[in-house]
């Protein structure tokens, strides 16, 4: 409200007590918080000084966790750092308690803050959507909303009857968080191809149509079958083929056709649980992924595309090139594994997001190579 009446030439606001740091957020405006109607008066009459905030707080890091706290899951560690550095939607897959969930809610810990335009973006969102907490100024870290499998599709996507943001917009600039991803309605899954394809989504009731920006990092988790054992290498699966074969088809979807990333998450062995020696800590990495995002705002500074997950043809045949030998090796590789032309391109963007870590200008063998150990749901299952 504030920005919006800002535009239209206000300069002095009185705002409620509690709103005074998102208020103050915004430059070359006076905000005058009051807590009853004689403060009202006294800012009118020029009796009180306008508030005087903090206009970037840094968020709440203390609230994050770490991934210092991770015992072993290399791989998986690994998966999320690259998906974090290109905002690469990634799946999660695995036995029950293999540590699915505890990796994804570390993800806020290893992104950039936000900046300006982003933040301010993202906290208009949650202010308006009434879930700012108090006395929370602007949003610096990333959100990373959490629905349950249970959410409806109004909830996920936004509604009723004057239309509200659902979950895909309040986790614009961050990341949606979707466990037990095949619990999921059916139609609340279908429902996300229009925000992951382009990045916003259109709510159309009695009342009208609204568009809420939902551009958002997808992490899905999963069990890979009914009993969630298939993949365990201590505990054997008891579920008949065909069931396995209707679950893959649940997680293979159309929504995992625009999955960047697919990490299969083992359960961590007994001995690495009681190891103490020490783990890399999220700060370690978020300067990793904060370099990678560096280069791809560099590269990007004239086009709408902001990192690599989002690049199109164009771009690809331009940051994505070959070499004539490893060209050979990719094109065999491609027809011995079955690749299709979306998990081809989608391959090409994780290579260049993997380079990027490795500060790389060029593609290379082992940056194709790793990308491609990224789309393996198909081929773990032998569908």
């Amino acid at each position: 409200m504030t920005i919006a009446l800002y535009k239209f030439g206000y300069k002095k606001f009185i705002v409620p007590y509690n709103n005074r740091y998102e208020a103050a957020a915004i430059e070359g405006i006076e905000i005058y918080p009051v807590e009853n109607i004689q403060k009202a008066i006294d800012a009118l009459n020029g009796k009180i000084p306008p508030f005087k905030g903090v206009l970037e707080p840094e968020g709440r890091f203390d609230d994050l966790y770490d991934f210092e706290d991770v015992k072993g899951q290399e791989s998986a560690r690994r998966g999320i750092e690259i998906a974090a550095a290109g905002r690469h939607n990634i799946l999660l897959y695995g036995a029950p308690g293999s540590g699915k969930t505890m990796l994804a809610k570390r993800i806020p810990s290893i992104l950039p803050l936000l900046e300006m335009e982003k933040a301010i973006e993202a906290t208009m969102i949650h202010s308006a959507s009434g879930v700012l907490p108090d006395g929370e100024g602007l949003i610096r870290i990333p959100p990373f909303r959490s629905p349950h499998h249970t959410a409806s599709e109004a909830a996920i996507v936004g509604g009723g009857v004057n239309p509200g943001a659902g979950e895909v917009s309040l986790a614009h600039n961050g990341v949606l968080f979707l466990d037990e991803f095949v619990e999921f309605q059916n139609n609340v899954i279908q429902s996300l191809r229009q925000p992951l394809e382009d990045r916003e989504i259109t709510v159309a009731r009695a009342a009208g149509s609204v568009t809420f920006p939902a551009d958002f990092m997808l992490v899905a988790a999963s069990n890979p079958c009914q009993c969630g054992y298939l993949f365990d290498n201590d505990i054997e699966c008891s579920c008949p083929a065909a069931k396995i074969g209707r679950y893959y088809h649940k997680i293979a979807g159309p929504v995992v056709d625009r999955i960047d990333i697919e990490v299969l998450v083992n359960r961590v062995p007994y001995k690495d649980l009681l190891d103490y020696g020490k783990n890399e800590t999220s700060e370690n990495i978020k300067a990793r992924v904060v370099r990678a995002v560096e280069i791809q705002k560099e590269r990007f500074k004239d086009s709408s595309v902001s990192f690599n997950s989002q690049m199109g043809n164009r771009e690809i045949r331009r940051f994505c090139r070959i070499n004539s030998d490893d060209e050979v090796f990719f094109e065999n590789a491609v027809k011995k594994l079955h690749i299709s032309a979306r998990a081809f391109f989608k391959i090409l963007k994780v290579s260049r997001t993997i380079a990027d870590l490795d500060n790389s200008d060029g593609l290379k063998r082992e940056h194709l190579l790793e990308a491609i150990s990224y789309k393996n749901l198909y081929r773990n299952y032998k569908i």
